[in-house]
Formats: structure tokens, C-alpha cells, sequence
């Protein structure tokens, strides 16, 4: 699967605008200001595919990208405080809206910030995400902030942070070194593989 084959192809800020899939959803999902665009732009080798806002909340669409065989799907960062309130109502209509319909879901992203305790939103998603049954993996992103002795800290805190999620898979990542983005783009692979195979 070739990664650097990608491409920016449509964008929705409603359920109605929703398209039928086309090919398998890999989808990424975070907080804002948690490494989504970064961890995109690292995993498909560009430096500019999704934006990277000085702002964070600032995307409010759902962004579908076309990598090779699939559809990459940006969701809009949740849990900054300073959006207004019938703005967060928006975003969630339209997580729901998308989460709701039938769809070739292959695989959700679920982003958390390895140097902090996933906050009540992290929690919320990924108990959403278990609960609807949809398949999902944790990836620890901003690996690099930490020294080894901060980062083996916060391995063994993730687990009793995380309780009840110890099965889901977490994969740590680093978009300035490049940590972690080979093991991620093998899971994608069999993800999109298995997708396309059932």
C-alpha cells in the first residue's frame, strides 16, 4: 500500500452531506491540539495534507483524504474549551451523524497525548468507540516531550488510567522522529485488508 498516494477530496460539516463510502474508513479521532494533523502528515509524508492550526478547534469538518486504497477521515478536535457551546452541539450532531450510518468502517484512531492522563472527552470517545463495537486502536502521540524516565512513568500510569481498555491496542508516536509510524502503517494495512475482506 502506498502511503505517499494521497489527496485531499471532500470536506462535510453536516450528516446530510455525507457521501455513501466509497472504499474503507481509517478514521482519526482526538482532542484538539492533541497531534492529529502532525501524526497525518507524518503517516502519508507530506508536510501539509491536513492543517496544522495555530488555533486549536478550528477544524470544523469532517476531512476525507483518498490514500491509495482507502478513505482517511479527519474528525474535528473536540474539548476546547473556548468554542461556544451550539458549536460543540454541531460537532457532536455531527459525529453521531457519521458514527450512525452504515458505513466501511476499517479502523478508528483514537489520539491521546502519552504525557498527560487521557482527559473526561478522551474517555467518553474511547468508551463510545468499545461500546458501539467499532474496532479502534489508542495511539500515544508527543512521545518525543518526554525523558525516558517521564516516559516509562507515564507507560506504567496509562494502564490503571486506561482500565477496562487494556485489550485495545496502543501504539506509541513521535511526529518529529518518526517513532512508531511503520507499526502504524501496518496496522492500517491489515485494517483496510480485513475491511475490503469481509
Amino acid at each position: 500500500m502506498n502511503f505517499n498516494k494521497a489527496e485531499f477530496e471532500f470536506a462535510v460539516g453536516s450528516p446530510s452531506q455525507l457521501k455513501p463510502s466509497q472504499l474503507p474508513e481509517v478514521i482519526f479521532s482526538g482532542r484538539s491540539n492533541v497531534g492529529k494533523s502532525s501524526l497525518i502528515n507524518k503517516l502519508v509524508n507530506r508536510k501539509a495534507l491536513a492543517r496544522v492550526s495555530a488555533t486549536p478547534g478550528k477544524t470544523a469538518t469532517i476531512n476525507f483524504f483518498r490514500v491509495d486504497e482507502f478513505h482517511l477521515v479527519d474528525l474535528p478536535g473536540y474539548g476546547y474549551a473556548k468554542v461556544s457551546h451550539s458549536e460543540k452541539q454541531r460537532w457532536a450532531a455531527l459525529m453521531e451523524g457519521y458514527f450512525a450510518q452504515d458505513r466501511d468502517f476499517a479502523l478508528v484512531v483514537q489520539i491521546v497525548d502519552i504525557r498527560h492522563a487521557p482527559s473526561k472527552d478522551d474517555m467518553n470517545m474511547i468508551a463510545y468507540l468499545h461500546d458501539r463495537g467499532l474496532p479502534f486502536i489508542i495511539v500515544l502521540t508527543k512521545k518525543d516531550k518526554l525523558k525516558k524516565t517521564q516516559l516509562l512513568a507515564r507507560r506504567e500510569a496509562i494502564g490503571s488510567e486506561l482500565e477496562g481498555f487494556e485489550d485495545v491496542p496502543k501504539y506509541e508516536f513521535s511526529a518529529v522522529n518518526g517513532d512508531g509510524v511503520e507499526q502504524l502503517r501496518k496496522c492500517i494495512e491489515e485494517s483496510v485488508s480485513a475491511a475490503k475482506n469481509r
